[in-house]
């Protein structure tokens, strides 16, 4: 979980910047937004296989 500690002389603005940055880079958004229903295995499992496949589509694509 991102966490920051606000200096004495740090803005507030510089500081949510920071944490907005971990927060970012630590997935927390998506996270969220992936949990936010269940998700039966198998359509888990329907997800990954679409994913990797238009994965492969793109590396064909490329050359």
């Amino acid at each position: 979980m991102p966490g920051i500690v606000v200096g004495n002389n740090e803005s507030i603005d510089s500081a949510l910047k920071r944490f907005k940055k971990q927060v970012e880079k630590g997935g927390v958004l998506s996270e969220v937004r992936r949990r936010e229903h269940y998700e039966k295995p198998s359509e888990k499992k329907k997800k990954k296989l679409f994913a990797a496949k238009k994965r492969v589509v793109k590396r064909t694509r490329r050359g």
